[in-house]
This record gives structure tokens, sequence and C-alpha cells, in this order.
């Protein structure tokens, strides 16, 4: 069934050249945006999600995953060009890129990012082709207790995974559990922590949350340091490369994929882990791991091949379970949601089409991008001398237009803009915000199947123990939770042990 909706969604793409304009438009955005330094993929979709409001939903995300394919790579421009990463993940490319750069090898830098980044992404496409529907397969046994554990579990995996406290991500976390049952009750019809606000009766709109707090927070925070860095314009240099210099790094791409689509896959990991392994691991294995840091090709292609890899296997969870795999995915459910459509293991019987058209998406991304991006690398100067002031007040504007274009409402853009600057003051207090939108998107999950769980128990918790899957689950989280608890004691006792030793008679 799924192979014969993915004949049918190729045959309508063959059939409507309109789609080739919409993927190269979402490619060229794509590109653009990501090669903006303080500009992240996450960010790109956040801003350019209301243009897909009025699109079908398969044209929606043929476009939104244009622009997030285009917009990974893009990242690794600014990296290499200015040693200023478009995206978080491209932090690695800029260690080995800018220097190459710098040496007037600009052009094979960024051929070998753009051909790592097109290998890893077919690779992670691969994977999750083959593992979605396995895992979706054993996913249709969960029953409410399963899909509660699982909501559980993804807030507490990205705040473990989050810099800084797991305590204070996971207090975060359920912050946005809370914000997720603002408005009315469904059982109940009760009208829950709207302060007898008539603009919080219906809830808070995921959407302009979401703009708020990862299109309006990055731009303030941006702001604060324009003016502080110059950058010499480098040069691009030869951009082909000998097609052995290209073949003899396979396993380098093979190995960067492979590391990039299974933590890819992991919730909350993130690709800033995957790369951040790919290249440890590189330089760990190379003959020369003292030429890392001053120009290696290596350090350019095994991070750009997780990078992308990790696209594929964020989308795992996302479509098999309903759990974002990472920060960007999330805001995929979102414009999914937007759409009508719950990702999760019934996607793949009740909308087969729909998931068709995600593979299809994603494959035309990496080529559009491998296209554009070949003939783009002399104009990625041009881009990076667009002035960052002028492009956030751009932003800036699509964030309030985005955000009231929902459902017409100013109220929607006073939310946008309150969430904004929550995001803005948590990124300068330390405090992550990506539990935050997490906690508000699984919130939902969470209570509804938590509440319909202690229904079918008559109130026994349980029930939560009693099932495997949801007792495993919930035991990973408790100690997730619970080791920096015990690793802090630790320190504190250890000290305390060497005295005790020392004062011991001999």
């Amino acid at each position: 069934m799924l192979l014969s909706a993915f004949t049918d969604v190729l045959m309508e793409f063959a059939t409507d050249p309109r789609m080739l304009g919409l993927v190269a438009l979402g490619t060229l955005l794509g590109l653009v945006l990501g090669a903006i330094p303080g500009i992240s993929s996450t960010m790109a979709l956040a801003i350019l999600m209301p243009v897909t409001f009025a699109m079908q939903p398969g044209v929606a995300i043929l476009f939104l995953m244009s622009v997030f394919m285009s917009s990974v790579y893009g990242g690794s421009i600014s990296a290499i060009l200015m040693k200023l990463p478009g995206t978080p993940a491209s932090i690695f490319t800029q260690i080995d890129g800018y220097p190459m750069a710098q040496s007037g090898r600009a052009g094979h830098a960024l051929t070998y990012a753009l051909v790592a980044s097109t290998v890893g992404g077919l690779i992670g496409l691969a994977m999750l082709v083959l593992l979605a529907p396995v895992l979706a397969g054993f996913a249709t046994n969960f029953r409410s207790p399963e899909f509660a554990a699982v909501a559980l579990f993804g807030i507490v995996m990205l705040s473990f995974a989050s810099n800084g406290s797991t305590l204070v991500a996971s207090v975060v976390g359920f912050i946005g559990v809370a914000l997720g049952m603002v408005g009315f009750d469904a059982l109940s019809d009760a009208q829950r922590m709207t302060m007898n606000t008539p603009m919080l009766q219906s809830g808070l709109n995921l959407i302009p949350v979401i703009i708020g707090l990862f299109g309006l927070a990055e731009i303030l925070n941006n702001l604060i340091g324009f003016g502080r860095t110059t950058h010499s314009r480098p040069q691009i240099g030869k951009i082909m490369l000998p097609l052995r210099e290209l073949t003899s790094r396979w396993k380098v791409m093979l190995r960067g994929s492979i590391i990039g689509t299974f933590i890819g896959a992991v919730p909350a990991a993130g690709s800033a882990v995957a790369v951040s392994i790919a290249y440890g691991q590189e330089r760990r294995l190379s003959k020369d791991p003292d030429a890392f840091g001053k120009g290696h090709p290596d350090g350019v292609v095994a991070p750009e091949a997780a990078n992308s890899a990790s696209v594929g296997g964020s989308l795992i969870p996302l479509i098999a379970l309903g759990v974002p795999g990472d920060t960007i995915t999330a805001v995929l459910m979102g414009a999914l949601m937007v759409h009508g459509l719950t990702p999760g293991p019934l996607l793949f019987t009740s909308s087969p089409t729909f998931v068709a058209w995600i593979y299809v998406s994603v494959l035309l991304a990496l080529i559009s991008t491998l296209v554009l991006g070949l003939g783009m690398i002399r104009a990625a100067v041009m881009v990076t001398r667009i002035p960052p002031q002028l492009m956030y007040v751009f932003i800036a504007v699509f964030c309030v237009i985005g955000a009231f274009a929902i459902r017409n409402d100013i109220n929607d853009v006073y939310v946008m803009l309150t969430f904004g600057v929550i995001g803005f003051v948590f990124t300068r207090l330390g405090l992550p915000v990506t539990p935050l939108a997490f906690g508000l998107i699984l919130g939902p999950i969470l209570e509804e199947n938590l509440r319909r769980s202690l229904m079918i128990s008559r109130g026994s918790w349980s029930i939560f123990l009693e099932r495997p899957i949801s007792a495993i689950l919930i035991a990973i989280c408790v100690i997730l939770i619970t080791l920096p608890l015990f690793q802090w004691l630790r320190a504190r006792l250890r000290p305390a042990d060497i005295v005790r030793q020392s004062n011991k008679p001999l």
C-alpha cells in the first residue's frame, strides 16, 4: 500500500511542473536562511511555516522539507567562509572548514560539505524508509499507558540532553506541559489557568508559541552581538574536486551517516550530539589526528554527513511514535497538526499517501540542494554579506504576519511576542528553551493518555507498572532524572572519604 502511494506521489509530481518550482523556491530560501549566522533550521521553518497554511498537506511538507534539508547544508556556508556557524550543528564544520577557506580552498570545503550532506541525507532517508514502518508496526500494540510513558520519555530525554542541569530542564519541560493545559478541559469543560481572559479560553496556539520561542527570541539574542566581529572576505578558489578525492572518503561519509542516523533517532539527542560524536570518531581513527583543526577535509565530511543523516533519523520517532526527535521535527509536528494530521503509528494505515509524500519530499529536497548548492557556491560569499540587521527586520515582520495569519487573531501576535520575550529571557539566564516547546507539544498527549489510563484502572497507578513497555520507559525516566543527584552526592562524599582514609592509623 505504501509502495503504491509512493508511485502515485511521484506521478503527481511529474505531471505538475509547479511542484518543481516549489521545491526550488524552498531550497533557495533554506540555503539563504541557513547561511545567515544566527538563523537556525528551526527558525527558518518557524518563520516560513505560515506560508503553507493554504497548501494541501503533501504540498506543504514538500515545501517545508525543501527548506529544512537545504538549511542544514546552508549552515555550513557561513561556518566555512566566516567561522560563524549558520546552524548549531555546523559548529564542528567550522573547525576545519574555516582553515581551508583561509588557505584559498573554500570552494573545495563547500563541495566536500555539499557532497557529504547529500550522501548522509540519502542514507538517513534509506534508514527512515526501512525502520519507521517496523517501529510503527510495533507501536500499534501500544495502549494509553504506553503512549503516556512515551510522551514522558520524550520530555525527560530532551531534558537529559539539554545543556545544564537535567532537573532544571525537566522543570522547564513540565512548565510546558502545564501551559498545554490552558483553556477548557476536554472532559469537564471547566476553565483551566485562563485567568478569566477570553484570549486564553481556547488554549495557547502552538504555532505562535513556536514562532516566538525559536524566531523572535533568536532575533533578540542576535541583536546583542552586532558589530562585535569582523571577518575578511575569503576566496572561493577551485570548486570541483577530483572524483578520487571524493570517493576515497566514502568510509568517512558512511561512518558519519550511520552515527547521524542512529543518534538522530534518539528523541532529543539532536544533530549537535551526532556531529560531535562523528567528528571525534574520525579524529580518533585518522592516521594524522594532529591535522584536524588545521584544514583536514575529513573534519568537514564527517560532521556534515552526520548532520544531514540525523534528519532522517529524527523523523523516525516522529512518524512512527508521534514523538519529535529534535527541535526541528517539533516544529514539523506543529505544521502537521495545523493540517489536521497526527503523527504516530496509525499514520501508516490512515494516511499512507502522506507518508509517501514525506519520503518523496526528503529525496527531492536532497537532489535540489545538491544541484542548486553546486550552482551557488560562488554566490555564497554574497549571501554571507547580507547585513544581518536588515535580514532580522524582515524576519521580525514575517514572525508577526505568521502568528496573525493562523486565525486572523491579534491575540496570537500577543502570544508570539510574549513567548519571544520568554525565550530571550530563558536564554540569557542559561535556561533551555526547547523543553518548554516539547512540553507544550507532548503535554496534551501525556495528559489525555494519563487520564484515560487511570479511568481504565479505576484510579490505580499500578497500570503503568503492570505493562512492561511503560514500566521500562518510566524506569529509564527515573534513572535519568536522579542520575545527576547521585553524581552530585558522589562528588560531595568523595573528599570526605579521602580525609577519612588519610586519618586511618598506619
